[in-house]
This record gives C-alpha cells, structure tokens and sequence, in this order.
C-alpha cells in the first residue's frame, strides 16, 4: 500500500463488516457472556494476576468482550479500537452487561490525540499487531500510555503460525516483516459461511521485532513464554486437545502457537 490512509481504511471497512458477524457467532457467544461468562484465556489471566483497582488500556479491543472481562474483574478500563462499528457494538454490549469501561475509536497510532492518561497495565491479546506496520511506534504507544513502573500484558499468535498458508500444509508466507500482505477472504474465522467477502492488508512480525521494539522503548522484558496450543479455534485442520486448547491435527505438539510478553515500564 503507498499510503497509510488505504491500510487504515481498507482495514476498517473490514473489521465493520466483521462485527456483525462476530457478535451473532457461535465463537464469541455473546450469549454465555452476558451470563457472566468472561473472555479472557488461562494464559492472559495467570499474567494480568489480580488487577481489582488498576487502571487498564486495552487496545486493538474489537467488540468489547475483553474490555468488559476485565473491568468485571475490578479494574478501571479504557478500550480503543479503530472499526466504529465494533465501538458501537462495545458499547451496546456494555450497557446489556451492566459494565461500563470507557471506549474510544481512533487508530492506535493517533492514540495520543484521543487520550491524555497513563495506566498501571496496558493489555492486548490475539490478532492484534498483524495489523499494524510499524512496531516502533506501536511499543512507543505503549510506553506512553503506560506510568513508570506499569506493566504491559500481551498474548498473541505465534509469528510461526503465520508463515503457513490456510491449511497448514505449506509455507507460504515470510517469518519477517518484508512488507504488506494484501489479501481477500470469503467470511470470517468466526464464521467461514458468512456471506461477505472483505480485502484487508497485514503483516507478519518476527519474534525478535516484537521484542526489540519493546526494549527500544524502554521497557524491561520479565517474561517471554511460547505455547503449544490455541485457546481458540480460529484456525484451519484444528484438533480440541484439551477444552479450549486447540492444535493442528497434523501437526500436533510440534509448532508454537500462542506467545505471551509480560514487560515493565523502567
């Protein structure tokens, strides 16, 4: 893409139509959720710990679900999210849930010009950064949002999951980040079946780009832990190996799919 508006407006127009989808699918199902069910995984939970009277900053947040998850948990939450429909829905689902985390639609880069605050924890989690091109300045959001010695939660997709093409049969695609992946896809992971067709533009980001941009922005990586399995089935050829732990059938064990970050603002 030659400029940032085409990324940011194919982008969105993509993940406006995704969200109606999403809030009736199977996936999400915003039905147990509004029971109480909450959204969030083993993985992310074991490292937020006990956030009750914490600040959070969720972002790249879509619908909301999360955000609600964890303000239930007795943290005060601001989510962003750059689809205006997904914002809408979070706040619709906000008010249903009786929960009420602040919500804000701007892109993550133009944060600072939505948001004058610092959080004790700035959380984001699954298919979040494969939107966005620059690392740099997505870490240096997060060090600015974040107070001195605050801590950022991040759990995502392993970057080898991505070098993989639909069906896991072949590589197809770069470990590395050489640039923007252009693609067209019929539904949605939450629900193949659905009848739209949307383009959207990503890319890939290595292991070691994710890290040193963290480090470049100043903060301390305390953990770095990989995992061999998905907490949801969002994925081609799956296999339910344990409830919601799913792996490639013919891969089984052998690949990562999840990693998770815990650093600290020095």
């Amino acid at each position: 893409m030659k400029t940032e508006i085409d990324y940011l407006s194919i982008n969105k127009q993509s993940w406006n139509k995704r969200t109606e989808t999403h809030l009736t699918s199977e996936f999400y199902d915003v039905i147990g959720f509004l029971k109480g069910n909450t959204s969030l995984n083993t993985i992310e939970l074991d490292l937020l710990g006990d956030i009750k009277g914490k600040s959070v900053l969720h972002l790249q947040c879509h619908f909301g679900q999360d955000t609600i998850s964890l303000q239930r948990l007795g943290a005060s939450v601001t989510g962003i999210d750059l689809s205006d429909q997904s914002i809408l829905s979070a706040n619709e689902l906000a008010s249903k849930a009786g929960v009420f985390p602040s919500f804000i639609c701007c892109d993550l880069y133009d944060l600072p010009n939505h948001l004058n605050q610092q959080f004790d924890v700035v959380f984001t989690s699954y298919g979040t950064i494969g939107w966005l091109p620059d690392l740099d300045k997505w870490a240096a959001i997060v060090s600015r949002f974040l107070k001195p010695n605050g801590q950022f939660v991040f759990a995502e997709f392993h970057p080898v999951v991505w070098m993989f093409d639909d069906d896991f049969k072949n590589i197809g695609y770069n470990y590395f980040n050489t640039g923007a992946i252009i693609e067209t896809e019929n539904g949605t992971y939450a629900d193949r079946d659905a009848a739209f067709t949307q383009e959207y533009v990503c890319w890939n980001h290595s292991m070691s780009e994710v890290v040193n941009s963290l480090i470049k922005s100043g903060l301390e990586i305390n953990s770095l832990n990989e995992f061999d399995y998905s907490p949801y089935n969002c994925f081609r050829e799956t296999i339910e190996i344990e409830p919601k732990k799913y792996r490639i059938k013919h891969l089984d064990n052998k690949i990562p799919m999840v990693y998770a970050i815990v650093a600290t603002k020095k």
